[in-house]
């Protein structure tokens, strides 16, 4: 695939928004690296009712109604769904003030159907949510060029179990699935997330920033509020939005060539482990510029009109 700077990369979001989900779409479509082909929903953060209407919401914020958008998949592929309310609200997107109703609707096709006809070489995936989308997109034989996973964790503890972070967890029956497609997924998990915090500074430079730096730092007052009071962090991490960056640019994060497993059942649902004498099958970020990547944060939103 060309990555060389004049190259726009094609980029298709799947993704539960979510307050992380919605930074990383306004992330996304400030950037001028990719092209944001389409988005694609699924139930995690919140309800599918919920994430589709806050990923129609955030394109329209951004003045980027064109962009398609397929509602994605319901619930987790063999188990009930768990939500995330304690840290995204009751809508997905609380305290990110007063949003008008979204001006267009999904299209007709659901996000594995949409996946499953437009994911092929040359383009990138960016998959923010679980991987139930994903997995039934694959099992149907869509190749794309690369898929950059935020989830998981190998060395950091998770943080809905202590073996699990919460995209793992919701469905890990997908991600195991995806993780054995052969596809060879970037997972960018919470050992550099949690390294990625948007501190004061940077949250004060995002409210000077227009409408969509106004609501960014919205969101963040909200969201940053759970993890002060859960960690005493003084910013929160915005996990999603480091997944877009590695498209943008990969050389933000390093990353190990890795064979992960994910385990599916008991009290280790949801970790993803690293097994040693495997052959790889993942590229498993370990490292961050925290810096570049906040500062590439903040300048692209603010280049937002």
């Amino acid at each position: 695939m060309d990555r060389s700077p004049r190259a726009r990369c094609p980029v298709i979001i799947d993704c539960d928004p979510g307050h992380d989900d919605a930074i990383a779409i306004l992330f996304a479509l400030a950037s001028q690296e990719i092209d944001v082909r389409g988005i694609t929903t699924v139930a995690g953060n919140q309800t599918i009712e919920h994430t589709t209407r806050n990923a129609l919401t955030v394109i329209g914020l951004a003045g980027h109604d064109a962009i398609p958008v397929a509602r994605g998949a319901v619930g987790p592929l063999r188990r009930s769904l768990r939500i995330a309310p304690d840290i995204h609200g009751d809508t997905g997107l609380d305290g990110g003030g007063d949003l008008p109703a979204p001006a267009m609707a999904p299209i007709v096709a659901d996000a594995a159907e949409y996946l499953t006809e437009r994911l092929e070489p040359g383009v990138v995936l960016v998959a923010t949510g679980p991987l139930t989308n994903v997995a039934i997109a694959l099992g149907r034989h869509a190749r794309p060029d690369q898929i950059i996973w935020m989830g998981g964790s190998v060395e950091e503890k998770g943080d809905v179990t202590d073996a699990a972070e919460f995209n793992a967890f919701v469905d890990p029956d997908a991600a195991a699935a995806v993780f054995a497609a052969g596809v060879e997924p970037t997972m960018v998990g919470l050992d550099v997330t949690h390294q990625a915090r948007v501190g004061p500074r940077y949250q004060e430079r995002l409210r000077a920033a227009g409408r969509a730096g106004r609501f960014t730092a919205r969101l963040l007052d909200f969201y940053g509020a759970v993890y002060r009071q859960r960690h005493g962090w003084d910013g929160p991490p915005v996990h999603d939005a480091l997944a877009v960056a590695v498209a943008i640019d990969p050389a933000l994060v390093r990353t190990e060539h890795l064979h992960v497993r994910v385990h599916t059942d008991g009290p280790e649902r949801g970790r993803t482990e690293v097994v040693k004498d495997q052959e790889p099958n993942a590229h498993v970020a370990v490292e961050v510029d925290t810096a570049r990547f906040l500062d590439l944060l903040c300048s692209r939103l603010e280049s937002l009109p």
